[in-house]
């Protein structure tokens, strides 16, 4: 009878597979050892295995590359880095190793574009497409980048005042984009987007505004949907809208040659992943050229914007199970030495499941269980679908130590869980670790933050001032 582990996932999956395989009974993800891994710095540990991001840029400009060649396509191609996915130093550093371009969010996220910049990591020219509801000191902040007229700064127009708030800003011809405010999915509690302009409104906006104004040059139209890119009627109803705007967009507007249409690639969240990216390129490429032939107009070039595609894939982390509780007759609830709500928090916040899988002791007999964090909140919790189905794990013994890994979560995960801030019941961040090769493909790691402590917390919570009082 096969009741081991492995015999599961052989069962269920695919396996090995290209960034997982097992040797002497422990779990390799590109081909690091994680028990080393948690040998050297212990648990519970995040890391980012940096390699990895410039492996994704370069496979999705290899797609477009191909599509535009096979096709004959005439327009360009531009890969921009969404830096809300994550905007660590260390991730940028990777990122524009890669001749890419990017796109902003916020007005934070101009200080570090213009880092960048003095640093010599982003070259002169490069595209900075602004992007997001634009207040105050984020247009103060791109205006002046604008001025500095070391980049290419595009502020894609996300509603009409923006448009006189940045030239009341700049003396400077700028080009813009046009965002369009997307329909929604069905299951939506709403129905239109509330980033971007309405599609009836763009093309009379761009007459009354934009066509004789002589400090404005507009170059892109901008096309988002929050499922983000995937083989569904949705998303090809709303590319055919976006294609038809631009059509009629581009008939009045003759400095008009760019479509950027977004992010939204998927990343791997199971071993059952699989999502055909080449031929997604491709036939979105197919349905631009298709509609600029049939409406006599050139073809326009295509920015992404792909955010977790480009990080997503290169983060991890790992826990220890600490003690298992059998709460009734059917649920044993491993905990762990961390907690998801703080440290994964997509788990809790928007049910998002990662890659699970135990990093040692895949020869031992699995069993079924639920997995819980250490904060004191009842969601503080994971399975294979919350609320749903538990998950499998090879069984506790308090006298075997059993890890744990969580894959892909290299995107989002410290943003939203507040690096190096306050957490729920003050649990604290782990300790980060950053992997790179060096020139030969040897593994090196190098410690990015130790976790929090105590001192962290009081110090955060103005404790050590009132000390100081006394």
């Amino acid at each position: 009878m096969r009741t081991k582990y492995i015999d599961l996932i052989d069962q269920t999956f695919d396996f090995p597979q290209n960034e997982f395989h097992l040797r002497e009974d422990h779990l390799f993800f590109h081909g690091i050892d994680l028990m080393r891994l948690i040998d050297q710095y212990g648990t519970p540990l995040k890391f980012n295995y940096l390699p990895q991001i410039s492996n994704n840029i370069q496979r999705a400009k290899g797609w477009f590359r191909e599509a535009i060649s096979n096709l004959g396509y005439s327009g360009n191609y531009y890969y921009s880095y969404c830096t809300k996915s994550n905007h660590f130093s260390f991730v940028l550093d990777e990122v524009l190793k890669n001749d890419v371009h990017i796109e902003t969010s916020s007005a934070f996220d101009i200080d570090i574009v213009r880092n960048l910049y003095n640093t010599g990591k982003l070259p002169a020219g490069k595209f900075v497409i602004c992007n997001g509801y634009k207040p105050k000191q984020y247009i103060d902040n791109m205006a002046a980048l604008i001025n500095e007229g070391n980049l290419n700064v595009i502020p894609v127009v996300d509603n009409t005042q923006e448009l006189s708030d940045i030239l009341s800003k700049t003396d400077r011809k700028i080009s813009i984009g046009v965002r369009i405010a997307s329909e929604e999915e069905p299951k939506f509690e709403f129905y239109t987007s509330r980033l971007g302009i309405r599609y009836r409104e763009i093309v009379p906006f761009y007459k009354s505004m934009l066509k004789d104004n002589p400090q404005v040059e507009v170059k892109m139209l901008h096309f988002f949907i929050n499922t983000g890119i995937n083989d569904t009627s949705y998303y090809w109803n709303e590319l055919t809208k976006c294609l038809r705007i631009y059509s009629d967009l581009k008939k009045v507007c003759p400095t008009l040659d760019s479509l950027n249409i977004g992010g939204g690639f998927p990343i791997k969240k199971s071993l059952a992943f699989d999502f055909d990216y080449a031929y997604m390129v491709r036939e979105i490429l197919t349905q631009v050229q298709r509609v600029c032939n049939d409406n006599d107009i050139p073809e326009p070039n295509i920015f992404t914007e792909f955010g977790s595609f480009t990080v997503g894939e290169s983060g991890g982390a790992i826990f220890s199970v600490i003690h298992q509780k059998q709460q009734n007759d059917r649920e044993k609830w491993n905990m762990i030495d961390s907690s998801f709500m703080t440290n994964l928090p997509d788990t809790w916040a928007i049910n998002q499941r990662f890659i699970m899988l135990p990093v040692n002791r895949w020869n031992d007999d699995y069993e079924r269980v639920l997995l819980g964090g250490l904060t004191c909140d009842s969601d503080d919790y994971y399975n294979s679908e919350q609320h749903s189905n538990a998950i499998y794990l090879p069984k506790f013994d308090r006298n075997k130590p059993l890890y744990i890994g969580f894959f892909n979560t290299g995107a989002y995960q410290e943003t939203i869980g507040g690096f190096g801030g306050l957490k729920h019941c003050l649990i604290p961040e782990p300790k980060h670790i950053l992997i790179q090769r060096d020139e030969n493909g040897k593994l090196q790691t190098e410690l990015f933050s130790e976790e929090q402590t105590a001192d962290d917390y009081l110090r955060i919570l103005g404790y050590e001032k009132n000390d100081k009082l006394r």
